[in-house]
């Protein structure tokens, strides 16, 4: 009788929450995505578990790609620099100032420093990329850059 009891005053709770909106929010999945400049290596974990581990270029000699932990900030599916001759930038996620992780028609290139300071990825990866913040969520997203 006294689990009865239990169930339902722990139910009545839950609804009366509800009807004042209190209600706790899905969980959404915690996004990392880790970028290792010696590597020139970026490694996606969802929920503490790598999903992906893809090449990447940063900055070039000449050019700082900035470190430390950020959180995605605006977000274009279609970008074009405005400060590098109007190059464009699929699936930009800006996460410092002007500084993003964006797609690179520049895939040759991947692996090894050749930006002017932004993380390029292949476009597929970008893109994938893209669609998991945008699903977490950027608050549920990390971007850290370690050398």
């Amino acid at each position: 009788m006294f689990a009865v009891r239990s169930v339902i005053s722990f139910l009545f709770v839950l609804t009366c929450l509800a009807a004042y909106g209190y209600v706790a929010p899905a969980e959404a999945a915690s996004v990392v995505a880790k970028i290792d400049l010696s590597e020139q290596r970026m490694h996606v974990y969802v929920n503490g578990v790598q999903r992906h581990s893809w090449l990447v270029s940063t900055a070039r000699k000449g050019y700082r790609t900035p470190i430390g932990t950020f959180r995605p900030g605006r977000m274009h599916q279609r970008y074009f620099s405005k400060k590098y001759h109007g190059s464009p930038m699929p699936h930009s996620v800006f996460f410092h100032g002007g500084y993003a992780i964006h797609g690179t028609d520049a895939i040759k290139s991947l692996g090894r420093p050749a930006s002017h300071g932004c993380v390029r990825l292949h476009p597929d990866n970008a893109r994938a990329l893209f669609t998991l913040i945008q699903q977490s969520g950027k608050q549920n997203t990390r971007i850290v850059v370690t050398r």
